[in-house]
This record gives structure tokens, C-alpha cells and sequence, in this order.
């Protein structure tokens, strides 16, 4: 009697392996495409190397440390009388405007003038208005005016930075901050808190003239929200557009990539989702090996699942495991990819003979 059971039970395996071929060999109808023949628009893109792009479209024209700035502090010494050699030493800053006020003289525009052009000037107005007849002037720069910047977001040293005198564009920014992260997007943001400028460019909100032409156009928000420009990385690289010089205060925001993560589904051991790395390629095999690999020795037939914006439905490219480990069907995955290690008439007869034999002896059954 234990003889003919066992014959029936085996018989049962047999008939539901048979089974469960034919249902494993009746694929789901729809076009598949396979590695060979997959036409160029339903390729995954190329990883976005910001590294590799020519920022130098981000520089702005350097100006001369002899250059008067609006904040710097001068060092202005005059000798009025020869004959006593008397010489007075004030120091003086340099105004929003480009103004410094000397004693005497009072209010002169320095402002963009190198030392020797403006100790000239001094010298000429003071002379104008009768209040010496021949001084000796003297400016000397006491403190130049730095230009501190906040940069956060994806780059490698977020944080406030100080330019470099005669240095204030986007790529000194990016440079202080150490560069890009590798996470880095092509958006940048760069916000102006200072309340002067912001007034100024309230009292005109339909006239963008406090920008030169060419300049990333900014952003209109209600009082008293600063001003914002966009700058998209890609296009300013190539010249299609030119960053704002920064000013001391701003905040410049680098955003993140958003890649969508990679599903892993199917006969493998850890089926979950995982995170598309933002600068390298991430190919089947890659994804398998994150999932702990194939749940079933014979799994051998793997469909990638693809949704395009443009495409009506899903894109499905079937792929063979032996011919990806041979360098043939190593598929690069897009972000968003669904990859499923499918059920094949040699898996399902596989795991209806190790439940069989699982079950026969009383216990548990590994592949490995």
C-alpha cells in the first residue's frame, strides 16, 4: 500500500509539473523586445556628468585688487603745508554708491577707480572747490571688502564662503564649496537677501533693467521676498545663458537629482527597491546582485519593465541571464526600471519537486 501511494504522489508531481510548464511557457501577449534589437529611443540615457562639463561660461571678468569697491576702507593722507610736512591720516569707506567723504573736501565718487586715478581725483577736486592749492594726496586700501556667499544643497562643502577679491561669480561659488556633489542636479538657485537691492528692484517690477542683458532672468515675488534667479547648468555651459555676479549675503542653492529607484522583483532572495546611483550605470546583473541574487538555481528569463513619458504603455525587454554574464544581454537600466525574474517551465517544475521532496522528508530543502 505505501508502494501505491507513493506512485500516486509521484504521478500528482508529474501531472502538476506538466502543468505548470504549460502555464509557465504561455507568455502574456504584447510585443517583447530583446537587447539586440531595442531601438535607440527606448535606450536608457547616459549618466549626467556634471564633472565633465566646461563651466567656465561661470566665471565672470576678474577685476584688479586696485579697483575701489563700494565697502572697501581707505587710508587717505594728505599733506596740505610743505613747509611744515603736517600730515593727516583718516581713514575712509567707500559708500554704496562709489562716494567717500574726505575731510574739507567732502563727498567725491571713487568708486571703480584704480588707487592712482582716484588719489588724482582727490587731489583735482580738492583744488576745484578752493580748498587746498596743492596737496599731496595719498589713498592707500586699508580693508578690502569681501564678498561672503552661503552655498548649500548638493555640493561638497556647503556652508558660507568668502570670494576672492575681484571674484564673485557663480563658478568662485562652486569652487569654494569644492565643487559638485555627485548627486548634483543642473538647477541652481541664487537668492539675493540684500534689502537694498530688493527695494530697488520693488520700486520697478516690470522693468528688469537692474540686469544686464543675457542675464538668467529672475524671478518676481510680492514684497518682501528677495530676488531669485534660475540658472540651469547645462545651458549656462554652453553659453545659451550668463549667471548673475553675486553679491555679499547671497545664498546660492545647488538642487539634487531625483532618480527614481530600481524594482527588483520575481525569484530572487531580497526582492525590494533600490536607489539608481546619479553617476555611474546600473545594469541587470548590478540589480540582481543588490536583490541577493536568483531565489532559484534554473531562473534564466528576466524582463525589464520600462515606462517611457512618450510611450502609451510599458516597454517590456525580455533578457536571458546566461547571455548577460556572457556580455550580450547586460541591459543598462533606467531609473524607474521594474525588473522581474520571470517563472519559467524549468523554475515551476523545479520548485514542485523541491516542495515534493521537502514535504516526502519532513523537513526543509535549500537549492544551495
Amino acid at each position: 500500500m505505501q508502494h501505491r501511494h507513493s506512485i500516486h504522489t509521484f504521478s500528482f508531481v508529474i501531472i502538476a509539473a506538466l502543468t505548470a510548464i504549460f502555464l509557465a511557457s504561455s507568455g502574456c501577449a504584447g510585443r517583447v523586445y530583446r537587447v539586440a534589437n531595442l531601438p535607440p529611443d527606448l535606450t536608457a540615457p547616459a549618466p549626467l556628468d556634471l564633472a565633465a562639463l566646461n563651466l567656465s561660461n561661470l566665471t565672470d571678468q576678474s577685476i584688479s585688487s586696485e579697483v575701489i569697491q563700494p565697502g572697501d576702507v581707505l587710508d587717505l593722507t594728505m599733506i596740505t603745508d610743505f613747509t611744515k610736512l603736517e600730515t593727516t591720516t583718516t581713514p575712509v569707506r567707500v559708500a554704496d554708491d562709489g562716494t567717500i567723504t574726505a575731510p574739507l573736501i567732502g563727498r567725491l565718487l571713487v568708486g571703480g577707480m584704480e588707487i592712482k586715478q582716484a588719489e588724482q581725483h582727490v587731489n583735482t577736486q580738492s583744488i576745484v572747490r578752493g580748498i587746498f592749492r596743492n596737496p599731496n594726496v595719498t589713498l592707500t586700501m586699508r580693508k578690502c571688502h569681501t564678498c561672503k556667499v552661503t552655498v548649500v544643497g548638493a555640493v561638497n562643502k556647503p556652508g558660507t564662503h568668502v570670494l576672492p577679491r575681484g571674484s564673485t561669480s557663480l563658478m568662485a561659488a562652486l569652487l569654494a564649496a569644492e565643487g559638485l556633489a555627485k548627486d548634483a542636479g543642473t538647477e541652481v538657485e541664487i537668492r539675493r537677501t540684500d534689502s537694498r537691492d530688493v527695494a530697488r528692484s520693488m520700486s520697478q517690477p516690470h522693468q528688469p533693467s537692474f540686469a544686464p542683458d543675457g542675464l538668467a532672468s529672475p524671478v518676481s515675488y510680492e514684497q518682501p521676498s528677495p530676488l531669485v534667479w534660475k540658472v540651469d547648468l547645462l545651458t549656462a555651459a554652453s553659453g545659451g545663458m550668463k549667471p548673475p555676479d553675486l553679491s555679499d549675503g547671497d545664498v546660492v542653492h545647488v538642487s539634487r537629482r531625483k532618480l527614481q529607484p530600481v524594482h527588483v522583483i520575481g525569484l530572487v532572495r531580497a526582492p525590494d527597491a533600490f536607489e539608481y546611483p546619479p553617476d555611474e550605470e546600473l545594469r541587470v546583473l548590478d540589480a540582481l546582485a543588490l536583490a541577493g541574487g536568483c531565489s532559484n538555481p534554473l531562473a534564466e528569463k528576466v524582463l525589464v519593465i520600462r515606462n517611457l513619458p512618450d510611450k502609451g504603455e510599458p516597454v517590456r525587454i525580455e533578457i536571458s541571464i546566461q547571455d548577460a554574464k556572457n556580455g550580450r544581454d547586460n541591459l543598462v537600466l533606467a531609473p524607474g526600471d521594474i525588473v522581474s525574474v520571470e517563472q519559467t517551465a524549468a523554475t515551476a517544475a523545479a520548485d514542485l519537486i523541491k516542495t515534493f521532496v521537502r514535504v516526502s522528508l519532513g523537513g526543509t530543502l535549500s537549492w544551495f
